[in-house]
């Protein structure tokens, strides 16, 4: 099932995953799992350092910080009980503390992962759904779609159809492939498949050919799920394409892959302020 995420009535707990449908054959087995989940966070990792856009979570945009907007955001979504950020500044907490609940965590920490896991691990809930701190224009539907998942999956995270040629060959677009149960085989900054009999094509050409799709990066996690997953060391693969979903799939534990309508806008360069400020003006 692919979910437009344009329209607010979404019911988390009735949320079938696009291809899941098939998941109860021999070929695709459902995890095992602790039992029902009832209460999930958010959880919000946010670091004030970063190489291409230092103190990025209080970046104005719109008058208010980055941090704020995407709060308000998940603040929206109907199937988390809590929001939480969790940071190891207390500059970006002064920040939040008007807003939700902060955490603080160490500072070395090699992942977003591992810092929600520090969090996650002295909360009380059964799962948790890692927000990108740096994506003011979440969309609240798309966490209740992941949130909604981890009723029969232990981890999940979200995809949408490419349909930017420029997208398909950047590196910072991450591309996921999913097997015929809706759960991820492979992330990769390449554009996977790759095509033999469409490669000397154009790239539009490419997307007519196959619907490659675009990873969305947020996570949705049982909690036991989560906290075993960081105990793992950082695998060759996540070393590799520098992407800690690999960690996972390199360990064995499925991701299930939900489609949504949704295309995400992230801020990593200081340039895009100016791009998202535009966006929620038209909104």
């Amino acid at each position: 099932m692919y979910h437009e995420t344009a329209s607010a009535r979404v019911n988390p707990e009735q949320i079938i995953l696009a291809g899941l449908a098939h998941a109860g054959s021999p070929s695709a087995p459902r995890p095992v799992l602790s039992g029902p989940v009832r209460r999930v966070l958010g959880i919000i990792p946010a670091r004030y350092a970063s190489n291409r856009f230092p103190g990025k979570p209080l970046a104005l945009i719109a008058g208010k910080p980055l941090i704020q907007h995407v709060i308000q955001r998940c603040q929206r979504a109907k199937s988390l009980a809590e929001v939480v950020v969790a940071t190891d500044d207390e500059r970006i907490g002064q920040a939040a503390r008007k807003l939700c609940r902060v955490e603080m965590t160490m500072a070395q920490h090699p992942s977003g992962t591992d810092r929600i896991a520090e969090v996650t691990a002295r909360c009380e809930c059964d799962a948790v759904v890692n927000i990108q701190g740096d994506e003011p224009l979440m969309d609240p539907n798309v966490i209740d779609f992941v949130a909604g998942a981890l009723a029969t999956e232990e981890m999940c995270t979200a995809a949408s159809p490419i349909k930017d040629p420029v997208e398909l060959d950047d590196p910072n677009v991450v591309k996921v492939i999913v097997n015929s149960a809706g759960r991820a085989l492979y992330f990769s900054r390449r554009a996977i498949p790759y095509l033999r009999d469409a490669a000397s094509g154009s790239v539009s050409e490419q997307l007519a050919a196959f619907p490659f799709l675009k990873h969305l990066g947020i996570y949705g996690y049982r909690r036991e799920t989560l906290l075993r997953l960081v105990k793992f060391p950082v695998s060759p693969l996540e070393s590799a394409e520098k992407l800690e979903q690999l960690r996972a799939l390199e360990n064995g534990i499925q991701i299930a892959v939900v489609k949504v309508g949704y295309d995400s806008v992230g801020v990593d360069v200081p340039a895009d302020v100016e791009r998202v400020e535009r966006l929620l003006g038209e909104s």
